[in-house]
C-alpha cells in the first residue's frame, strides 16, 4: 500500500476532542495502523510519562477491538512505552477514522514494568453504564484484557524489537 494520508477525529461523549492527520503505515482491513506527531499543544506531563512536540505515535486501530495502542517515541527515537484507550471499534470510511474513547485508559512502561489503569473515575461519571450497559461491559472487558496482555509482555502492536518483557 503507498503512503496515505488520513484524519484522525477522537470523539468523546459525542463531541471531536482533537483531530489530526497521520500517514497510514498499513490497513489488513481489520487493523489500521499510522504514524503522526504529537498532535496537542505544548507538552502533557502524566506524571509517570511527557508527551511533548516531537513525540511520534505508532497508532494501532481495529475495526473488531474495544481498544487502541499507541507506541510513544521521543523526538530522538526512544521508546517511552504505549498509551492504550479504550474505544469503541474503530470507523474507517474514506481518509476520516473515528475513534470513539470511552474514557478508560492503560499505560504501559517501556520495559512493560509499569503498567496503569487510568481515568477509572471518569468513565464512572461519565454515565456510559446507565446508557449503554453493553457498551460498558466491553470497555471494562477490554481494560482487563489489555493489562493482563500487557503483563505477560504480549500487548498487541508491541512488536518483538520494542524489549517489552
Amino acid at each position: 500500500m503507498s503512503a496515505r494520508s488520513v484524519e484522525i477525529r477522537l470523539v468523546k461523549a459525542g463531541r471531536t476532542k482533537i483531530g489530526y492527520p497521520a500517514e497510514v503505515v498499513s490497513d489488513d482491513g481489520t487493523r489500521l495502523t499510522v504514524r503522526a506527531p504529537w498532535a496537542a499543544d505544548g507538552v502533557r506531563d502524566f506524571g509517570f510519562v511527557r508527551f511533548e512536540p516531537g513525540d511520534v505515535f505508532t497508532e494501532h486501530y481495529w475495526r473488531d477491538r474495544w481498544y487502541a495502542v499507541k507506541e510513544v517515541r521521543g523526538g530522538d527515537g526512544v521508546l517511552k512505552g504505549w498509551y492504550c484507550d479504550i474505544t469503541r471499534p474503530v470507523s474507517v470510511a474514506g481518509s476520516e477514522v473515528v475513534v470513539e474513547d470511552l474514557d478508560l485508559d492503560l499505560w504501559v512502561s517501556a520495559d512493560g514494568g509499569e503498567v496503569l489503569r487510568l481515568d477509572e473515575d471518569e468513565f464512572e461519571a461519565s454515565g456510559l453504564a446507565e446508557r449503554d450497559r453493553g457498551a460498558a461491559a466491553a470497555a471494562r472487558e477490554a481494560l482487563d484484557a489489555l493489562e493482563v496482555l500487557a503483563r505477560e509482555g504480549r500487548l498487541p502492536g508491541a512488536g518483538q524489537e520494542t524489549g517489552l518483557r
